[in-house]
């Protein structure tokens, strides 16, 4: 399962980047909004659709005490939408951004970039302890 370790890391990373750009707004490096916005859909879309093939259908079938499991992917497939529009959105914002435009909203774009990499952060968090685990992937901290 070194797959899902290195998808974790490469999230924790976009989410550190991100955290970076939120962190300088409104001054901002624009090759690294440039860089970010290009990465943050191709890499959501490949990683979910790792997950939604591989490995949420492992942990449906490892379920022993009914549909808790089945209820936690469902959650997490909706995570995964939700991920996906809030990147689309974050991918808009950052190449005007490193395209040259003017921050004009610093508190409210440092706002919704937070919201979009901390849901990552705790979207990891929980297949760290509860999915991983239970398909028998040691923890990938």
């Amino acid at each position: 399962m070194a797959v899902m370790k290195r998808a974790h890391l490469e999230k924790l990373r976009l989410c550190d980047a991100l955290e970076r750009i939120a962190d300088t707004l409104p001054r901002v490096d624009c090759l690294a909004c440039l860089t970010v916005a290009n990465a943050i859909v191709p890499l959501l879309r490949d990683i979910h659709r790792y997950e939604e093939t591989m490995i949420f259908p492992a942990y449906e079938a490892a379920s022993t005490g009914g549909d808790a499991n089945l209820a936690s992917t469902r959650r997490l497939r909706a995570e995964h939408v939700e991920d996906e529009c809030f990147a689309g959105e974050g991918t808009e914002i950052l190449l005007r951004i490193g395209h040259g435009e003017r921050v004009e909203n610093a508190e409210a774009i440092g706002f919704m970039l937070r919201g979009f990499f901390e849901s990552l952060r705790r979207h990891i968090a929980f297949e760290r302890e509860h999915v991983l685990p239970r398909i028998g992937v040691p923890d990938s901290g």
